[in-house]
């Protein structure tokens, strides 16, 4: 048969499928799930392949047929993160090669990268828009800056820029729910907290300030014209305009007397810069629309990189962390400050972090969904707010442990829920008392003529809650279906039986073998419950009957073989809850 040159080249540049012996795939394996921790589930096989050969330099000949022992253990390691969360992958890692977590380690007791320049009077800033409550996104915004704030012993200031009033206005009740939500995260208030919207003579004076001196000035050219100005590298005609002129018609959008759109105040830059985008950028421009604070006080409002420029200046901000999407407005703000001859603050940044269970979600998008009734609220179970996190019972030092973990990167990396619930359950388990939860329950005769009239069962099994469950006996227990096949096995905690078709007779209290164990329930001690599940867009309803021995509103409970989850209401004739994580 002929080949084609194509596949002639092709057939000669495949890597060689080889049986690696158990050495190589050790030494594989090992890089690949390090890499996978050091890039929070999403290792590259490059890199893994660089280190195995660093390592074994006997393989580099051979170095193209690694290829696929590479790829596969790079995405098995990646997989086991994304399912099980990385606490899941150190514990492999550990189990084999302990020595692989020690570069981890050394990075960990770093902890976040040193702030740079002057750091005596560090002052820090969140700044979000009050359009809805905070995401987990905004969640690493309060930790990381929060984490600084109290590492140097700075000042943090809750900035709310709310200074759209047509686009993403302001919801009134969100400025409460973000101060909360701040202190809920952070553990403390904020030191300072500004609303945009009532400072807007400090912007105004800054604007007629930046007019008069001549480095901003009034364009009253449409967009669409200013666009080809920009792109052209051309100067508009309005920019040529004496100070006087713009001053007369900053006065004019003041008062009203130009319309929106047709005007926008822009700062004096140079129209030949190479990035379009800091091209004799728009400050200001006019919004008629009211605000839910000023009302309809003011018709030209600020733009966010004006705005948040003058604003960082008179809070004495000195460093500024944010998302490396916003390096444009670092470049615009620069050119501003030095027209005003200020020194702008240190700026870091960090990359985008994508939760794989929630996707593009944001506040805008989650408002619109609620109003359509698509969500309950935002503290609907299925939403990545901090409502809903707090709603399933989250805790917030499991949000913090999060954020430190992935740290201030410029990477963007992708994790699963699986991470933050791995933190959850380490920060809440030993705090969490355990209950019986019993799905498609089967109905057990239990009047065996040696059985105890009461059954004492641990509140936590590692006893770091003292004390016991008091179970009072009637005549017949609740097992779940998937449990019942004749035979023996043990109850949890109490003893041995044997189950005949729908009866169970005590054998021994003691373990005497290693049967099956498994859940039970008293039906005495029973409750009809239903625990609401999120499912991707989905809420799944689970019911069964509950252990009803001091329940509590509000409190999360660890149910043995099903996972944590938070009581959300108690009435006569059902108990609600809220599903956490495994």
């Amino acid at each position: 048969m002929v080949k084609c040159n194509h596949c002639l080249v092709k057939s000669r540049t495949m890597p060689e499928s080889i049986e690696w012996n158990s050495e190589v795939s050790q030494v594989v394996r090992k890089f690949a799930l390090q890499n996978a921790i050091e890039y929070h589930g999403e290792g590259q096989s490059g890199s893994v392949l660089g280190r195995v050969l660093s390592e074994r330099e006997d393989l580099r000949s051979k170095a193209k047929s690694l290829i696929p022992l590479v790829n596969s253990e790079v995405s098995r390691a990646n997989l086991i993160a994304k399912e099980k969360g990385m606490e899941e992958v150190r514990f492999e890692l550990e189990s084999f090669a302990p020595e692989a977590l020690d570069r981890e380690k050394q990075q960990k007791t770093v902890g976040l990268k040193d702030l740079p320049g002057e750091t005596d009077d560090v002052v820090l800033r969140f700044a979000p828009n009050p359009n809805g409550p905070l995401s987990l996104g905004h969640s690493r915004g309060v930790v990381i800056n929060s984490m600084y704030s109290e590492r140097y012993d700075g000042k943090i200031v809750l900035r709310f820029d709310d200074t759209d009033t047509r686009v993403k206005p302001a919801i009134i009740e969100a400025y409460d729910w973000i101060e909360e939500e701040f202190e809920w995260l952070s553990g403390r208030p904020p030191d300072v907290v500004v609303r945009a919207s009532e400072r807007m003579p400090l912007y105004i004076e800054m604007a007629e300030k930046m007019i008069s001196g001549g480095f901003g000035y009034v364009c009253l050219c449409s967009a669409d014209e200013f666009r080809e100005f920009r792109i052209s590298k051309e100067e508009c005609p309005c920019r040529d305009r004496d100070v006087s002129a713009n001053l007369e018609d900053w006065g004019k959008m003041n008062s009203g007397g130009i319309n929106e759109g047709e005007a926008v105040v822009r700062v004096r830059t140079d129209m030949t810069l190479p990035n379009p985008a800091l091209r004799d950028w728009p400050a200001l421009r006019i919004q008629h629309a009211p605000h839910p604070i000023v009302g309809d006080k003011y018709k030209v409002w600020p733009l966010l990189d004006f705005q948040s420029a003058v604003e960082d200046h008179a809070q004495g901000v000195t460093h500024i962390i944010r998302g490396k999407d916003l390096m444009d407005s670092t470049r615009k703000q620069t050119l501003l400050y030095e027209h005003f001859d200020w020194n702008y603050p240190e700026t870091m940044y960090w990359g985008r972090v994508k939760v794989h269970e929630f996707g593009g979600f944001s506040t805008s998008g989650i408002l619109s969904s609620i109003k359509s009734e698509d969500f309950s609220g935002w503290d609907d179970p299925r939403l990545p707010t901090i409502k809903a996190l707090r709603n399933r019972g989250f805790s917030p030092e499991s949000i913090r442990l999060l954020w430190e973990e992935i740290g201030l990167t410029q990477k963007d990396i992708s994790i699963s829920m699986a991470t933050l619930e791995s933190f959850n359950s380490k920060v809440i388990d030993s705090d969490c008392e355990r209950r019986v939860f019993v799905i498609d329950p089967i109905e057990i005769d239990f009047s065996s003529d040696n059985r105890p009239d009461v059954a004492s069962i641990p509140r936590h099994p590692e006893g770091s809650i003292q004390g016991n469950r008091k179970w009072e006996f009637a005549e017949s227990i609740f097992i779940q279906s998937s449990d019942h096949n004749p035979g023996k096995v043990r109850l949890k905690d109490f003893a041995d039986v044997e189950i005949s078709e729908f009866s169970a007779n005590i054998e021994s209290l003691d373990r005497t073998d290693d049967r099956q164990i498994i859940h039970w329930l008293p039906k005495n001690l029973s409750r009809e419950a239903i625990i609401t599940v999120p499912d991707g867009e989905n809420l799944n309803r689970i019911r069964g009957f509950i252990e009803d021995f001091e329940l509590e509103e509000g409190r999360v409970y660890q149910f043995e073989r099903f996972g944590f989850a938070k009581i959300d209401s108690i009435d006569d004739q059902l108990v609600s809850l809220l599903w956490l994580h495994n």
